[in-house]
């Protein structure tokens, strides 16, 4: 089957690319269009390592077709930060030490913003309910839900 022209936009801009029917968003994130920041932890949706967001609504790249993003808005861990600036998230992961390898990071952090986004004063249960998807086998999760509450705090509070 031929390669399907594909027209979308990627954290904020807009993008065109070819892929096969088959391909998965992860493979073509991390191949032609370069955006590594997604990772491939497992391949079967089950760790969140490679999760983004499609028209806001928090997915597995890896269990997206390619195809799929036609039409749509995507945001990778890339289309987090602000130019130079961290997302507040990032930077209260940074300051806590709530990440080591790296690799359930960007999706950990994905998941995170979309909870903020929905609610903006969680509780620790509900930030728990919200990273279950995200498999850590570095940390355990302590650190990464203390670093969510606060970063909710830090934000209610900049608000107000």
């Amino acid at each position: 089957m031929a390669k399907q022209h594909i027209s979308t936009t990627i954290n904020g801009e807009p993008m065109e690319f070819l892929c096969e029917p088959h391909q998965s968003m992860l493979d073509v994130l991390r191949g032609p269009l370069g955006l590594t920041g997604s990772k491939e932890g497992c391949g079967s949706g089950d760790c969140g390592a490679c999760s983004v967001t499609l028209d806001g609504r928090l997915v597995c790249a890896c269990l997206m077709l390619a195809m799929e993003a036609e039409g749509a808005s995507i945001t990778t861990i890339e289309g987090m930060a602000t130019g130079e600036a961290l997302h507040p998230l990032q930077q209260k992961f940074l300051e806590m030490a709530a990440l080591q390898c790296g690799i359930c990071t960007p999706g950990v952090l994905m998941a995170a913003r979309s909870l903020l986004e929905r609610n903006p004063d969680p509780s620790e249960t509900e930030v728990r309910f919200w990273l279950a998807g995200n498999l850590c086998r570095c940390t355990g999760y302590d650190k990464i839900v203390r670093a969510v509450l606060e970063t909710a705090a830090d934000m209610r509070e900049n608000a107000a």
